[in-house]
Parts: C-alpha cells; sequence; structure tokens
C-alpha cells in the first residue's frame, strides 16, 4: 500500500483485526518496515499493527535533503492519519525509530497510547556530531555499500552473525538497498538529537528496551531516557547488540506483550 503523507510517498502496510488496538513499529536507520516481520506475526493476530518504510528508506520516496526528527514524527501521524487511525495507538521504534517516538511523545502525545523506545537515545554529544559528518560525507563519497560490515558488526553479535548467516545477509541486504538519500537525510536528522532535557515533559506510558552490549546506544543511554521519564519501565535484553527484534525476537516479543498486556 502506498500513502502520501507529510507530502510524501510512503510505503506502508496494516496487518490483523481492523478493529483491534493499533500498533505503529518504525523501523532503524537503513532498513524497511520487513525488519519487523517476527513482530508482524506474533502480534497481527490480536493487534492492527502497521508498519512503514521511512522516507528515504525501502520503497518509499528518498528525497535528497537533510530531514529532522520533528519531519520524521510528522511522517508517522501523516500515515496513521492516511490509514483512517483515529484511536491512540501504541508507538515502536527503535534507534532512530526510538528518536523520533520522543519527539512524537513531546509533540503528538494525543495520538498515542503509549511508547516503546528500543535501542536509542536521546543526546548526540558535539564528537558524536563530528562521527554522523565523517559518516555522511563517506556515503556521499563513495555510497552506501562501505557500511554494510560495520553496521552489521555494530547491530548483532558475531555469535549470532555465525549461527545465522541467513538472516545476516538479509539484514545485509537491507542495509545496501537503503538509498544513499534516505541515509544521509536521517543521518543530518540524528546527529541534531538533543531530547534529554525534555524528557520529563512525556507522561504517556513508556517501555525502554536496551540490549545489552549495543555499543552505540549502550544501556547508560537507555537510563538516562528512563531516568526523566517519570514512570516508564527498562529492560535489558542479555547478549543483544543494537537489534535485538532481529537477534532476539522471542525475547524482545515477550517483553512487548508484557508491557502491552499491563496497558489494558
Amino acid at each position: 500500500m502506498r500513502v502520501t503523507a507529510n507530502g510524501i510517498d510512503i510505503a506502508c502496510e496494516a496487518a490483523g483485526p481492523q478493529d483491534a488496538p493499533v500498533l505503529v513499529f518504525n523501523h532503524s536507520l537503513a532498513t524497511s518496515r520487513a525488519m519487523w516481520r517476527a513482530q508482524v506475526a506474533a502480534f497481527a493476530p490480536r493487534y492492527r499493527v502497521v508498519t512503514f518504510d521511512m522516507r528515504g528508506h525501502g520503497e518509499s520516496a528518498a528525497p535528497d535533503f537533510p530531514y529532522t526528527l520533528d519531519m520524521l514524527a510528522d511522517d508517522v501521524v501523516g500515515v496513521l492519519d492516511c490509514l483512517g487511525v483515529e484511536r491512540p495507538a501504541v508507538f515502536v521504534g527503535i534507534s532512530i525509530g526510538g528518536m523520533i517516538g520522543q519527539s512524537l511523545g513531546l509533540r503528538h502525545a494525543q495520538r498515542f497510547r503509549a511508547l516503546v523506545l528500543a535501542s536509542t537515545t536521546s543526546r548526540v554529544p558535539p564528537e558524536g556530531r563530528a562521527m554522523w559528518d565523517q559518516r555522511i560525507e563517506a556515503i556521499r563519497r563513495d555510497g552506501v555499500e562501505g557500511q554494510v560490515q560495520p553496521t552489521l558488526e555494530r547491530w548483532l553479535s558475531a555469535e549470532f552473525r555465525a549461527r545465522d548467516p541467513e538472516t545476516t545477509r538479509w539484514v545485509a541486504d537491507m542495509i545496501r538497498g537503503t538509498p544513499a538519500a534516505g541515509m544521509i537525510g536521517c543521518g543530518h536528522a540524528i546527529k541534531m538529537l538533543d531530547y534529554t532535557e525534555q524528557l520529563q515533559r512525556i507522561a504517556l506510558p513508556t517501555l525502554i528496551i536496551a540490549g545489552e552490549k549495543d555499543p552505540g546506544t549502550p544501556v547508560a543511554a537507555s537510563e538516562a531516557i528512563q531516568a526523566r521519564i517519570k514512570g516508564s519501565r527498562l529492560e535489558v535484553i542479555p547478549g543483544c547488540l543494537h537489534q535485538a527484534p532481529i537477534e532476539a525476537p522471542g525475547a524482545f516479543n515477550r517483553i512487548l506483550a508484557d508491557f502491552l498486556a499491563d496497558l489494558r
């Protein structure tokens, strides 16, 4: 399905009963809505599960200019509007998706029942911004292919990559299939992330999920978010790096299911 949301052509899907509570999943940088395949299978029997490709990713349009987190958050609201979702949804976002979730909690709280922020952080420090400038320049100069192997090493443990080469290749193909314009556009959004001191304004029930060994968004970053969102819950998945929904879907889905059950 394709919709025009916030002025952008966006590919999306909705699975599950039309009248069920809505879960909307926001993927990470350099993947697509396909990354949530284990979560769609687990939750579609009882929820209306909405997945979509962020601008610059998958089958969605890839405008070639810097994006912002607020722009990407407005895309999420636009997708829900196009799909006729009126009741508050539960938002699940990973990595940049979790950053977008923070924007939604600050700017569009009335549209959501709860937030799930996975493998994410609330601030990029100056040295992190310099790193993103270097990465953006490398992609602009050399394309996306050079990002594939280092990204896999940050996202999936060596043990998982050795145990499940088929899934590892699938993830690698999502990374290399990401348009350079989309990766660069989102890189500009990430490097400007600075929500930490605003998070106390978020009043939605919030679940934070971290991978124990995530090198990019370590547990300490999740603890900083938990400390500022009153009543939020932090769950750490042992042994995982960044992509817990892919590396440990059973654990991720159990944690999410328990949180959803507590919302009732």
